[in-house]
């Protein structure tokens, strides 16, 4: 096996000492690489001429059952070009679609799997570089995760924002604004015909949520990171610039590679935090949160939900984004972007990280310009001064749970009320809208059994629906926990990824209906009002609900997928050691 170019620890000491990885399959002159060359001459390249042109893998997840990546073709197209002007050559390669309008229980089932396929797509052939497309809430950090571990020098780009429908002569967020027209159809505000009217508003276009939902949120983190070229998370999906931006990402990754800038350099705790304070600056999504602690533990990089939590209080709300505020992402870019964001936030950031498009984070925030302080808050107009999410504890959550605090209701930061309990999401359903629900404003729902392990994948049925007969009533909020996600469209005073998981024994799974349990969120606390000995005596009695998944996928998925608090990743994909994190070469010989 020949050895890899790609030194974990150091790399070349200058481009001229660089080999490319891809090079072993070709350069030999035995049967074995003629086979490989045949490859290239079938598509028009002259396999005995490569010289030194990088071969670049082109990621496109583009399917028709995914509409946020509808666009790819023609993104993927771009990035060719790019590749081919700067001397490449360009191979593309799928990955199983996660379209998280389709894909069920929930595309965060597969988020593992499409990083493990990404993965080993870029081990097995010979790639010296790659751009990964992204546009959908678990594509994106799916290819972080795999980019981390993989090493190579990458460059993600976001296929951006849906165009903004108009609901009554207003902007309408495809996600957030259809939320709030389910609950009034619900409540019988609305007719069926209005409801359906939504539709129009939805489909408006290809392309991501257009609000600060999760996949906006993890592509701006992606851009912090500094493997998103700086400015192009927020270009709308349908703005010609986003084309122009691509071929220019396809020429940078040719250069990436000529200067051997790899995830390593790029994925440091540094740039992680960063990642964290901008999150919680434009009240990002709460799933930001298991991404993040995903991707940083393939670089053997620890975030405990206290870190999240200080670096949250910290940190100003500062983008009047909707669920959080009133503004779309098309506004988000209008007002100069993710560099606008992080000029607010110079200095509170780690200035020195490096990024793809060749200048330091620190220079990006100095040359950024904001051009509506109304979208991107200055500091003393901030929406709110710290806190836009709340990491808490207690003996209800011992290993923790999430709230959005930006965007719930603040008279409910400090409640204690009776519990309702569901234990599936079928019953939650089957029983939310009866007229004879016993609920009241001061009710806690609990929803249970909806975390990694019970469905399994812990789909974003943590934002159970308000009961028809309080919304009758007009009441809007109530506590709602649960070991689920929500999706970051989604608002509420709704308390998510309660690890343990109720189906891992956790505290959850032994709440009755009518225990009291209080919420006390400046005090990061949530917890279970019963005698500690009655407590453990239910915990001993509890035993494990039956699992029907005795085989395939999902059978390796509850077998070794970690919780909410470690980022849900697979525990034999997150290494312990430098030596684990290292990227093991292929034998280069007959498949």
């Amino acid at each position: 096996m020949p050895p890899s170019p790609y030194n974990s620890t150091t790399g070349p000491t200058s481009s001229a000492d660089l080999t490319l990885r891809s090079r072993a399959w070709f350069d030999c002159s035995d049967d074995v690489a003629m086979r490989h060359r045949s490859v290239l001459k079938l598509l028009g390249h002259d396999p005995y001429d490569l010289g030194d042109r990088p071969i670049i893998g082109i990621c496109n997840p583009r399917s028709d059952l995914n509409n946020c990546e509808h666009g790819f073709d023609d993104l993927a197209a771009a990035v060719r070009r790019g590749v081919e002007a700067a001397g490449g050559i360009a191979m593309q390669f799928a990955t199983m679609p996660l379209g998280a309008e389709l894909c069920k229980p929930t595309d965060m089932l597969y988020r593992n799997l499409v990083s493990m396929t990404v993965e080993e797509t870029l081990r097995s052939y010979p790639i010296d570089g790659t751009v990964l497309l992204c546009n959908c809430d678990k594509t994106t950090p799916a290819q972080l995760m795999a980019a981390a571990s993989c090493n190579l020098p990458t460059i993600q780009f976001c296929g951006g924002p849906r165009d903004i429908g108009s609901w009554e002569g207003e902007p309408f967020a495809c996600g957030t604004d259809m939320w709030k027209q389910w609950d009034a159809y619900r409540a019988e505000k609305i007719d069926q015909q209005t409801w359906r009217q939504v539709l129009d508003c939805v489909a408006c276009s290809h392309g991501a949520c257009n609000e600060m939902g999760t996949n906006s949120t993890m592509t701006a983190i992606s851009e912090v990171l500094g493997i998103m070229p700086t400015g192009t998370s927020s270009i709308p999906a349908t703005d010609p610039m986003r084309i122009e931006a691509a071929v220019e990402a396809g020429a940078r990754i040719v250069q990436l590679v000529r200067e051997d800038l790899r995830p390593s350099a790029l994925l440091t705790r540094e740039s992680l935090e960063n990642a964290i304070r901008v999150c919680m600056a434009c009240g990002g999504s709460t799933n930001a949160i298991i991404h993040l602690i995903a991707i940083a533990g393939r670089r053997c990089i620890k975030l405990p939900l206290s870190l999240f939590d200080r670096i949250a209080s910290q940190t100003p709300l500062l983008t009047n984004l909707t669920p959080s505020g009133k503004y779309l992402l098309a506004d988000l870019h209008r007002a100069g972007g993710v560099p606008a964001l992080l000029a607010a936030l110079a200095d509170q950031l780690h200035g020195d990280c490096p990024t793809v498009s060749g200048r330091r984070i620190g220079q990006i925030a100095a040359d950024a310009t904001c051009r509506d302080d109304d979208v991107i808050r200055p500091r003393n107009a901030a929406l709110s001064s710290g806190g836009a999410l709340a990491c808490l504890r207690g003996n209800l959550v011992p290993a923790g749970a999430v709230l959005k605090a930006s965007a719930a209701t603040s008279d409910l930061f400090e409640h204690t009320g009776p519990a309702l309990v569901f234990d599936s999401f079928e019953q939650m359903i089957a029983q939310i809208d009866r007229d004879d629900l016993p609920v009241t404003p001061q009710t806690v729902l609990v929803l249970r059994h909806i975390g990694p392990l019970a469905v399994p994948g812990m789909p974003e049925w943590g934002s159970m629906p308000m009961p028809a007969k309080l919304l009758k009533q007009g009441i809007t909020d109530m506590v709602r926990i649960s070991d689920g996600r929500m999706s970051g469209t989604c608002y509420g005073t709704v308390v998510l990824h309660a690890a343990p998981e109720a189906a891992a024994g956790g505290p959850l799974a032994v709440v009755c209906n009518g225990d009291p349990i209080c919420l006390d969120v400046p005090k990061r606390r949530l917890d279970l009002m019963i005698d500690d000995d009655e407590l453990n005596r239910r915990l001993a009695e509890w035993t494990a609900p039956p699992q029907q998944h005795l085989r395939g996928y999902p059978k390796l998925y509850i077998d070794h997928v970690l919780q909410a608090n470690e980022g849900c990743d697979f525990d034999f994909l997150r290494p312990d050691s430098d030596i684990a994190m290292q990227f093991i070469e292929p034998v280069i010989g007959r498949s």
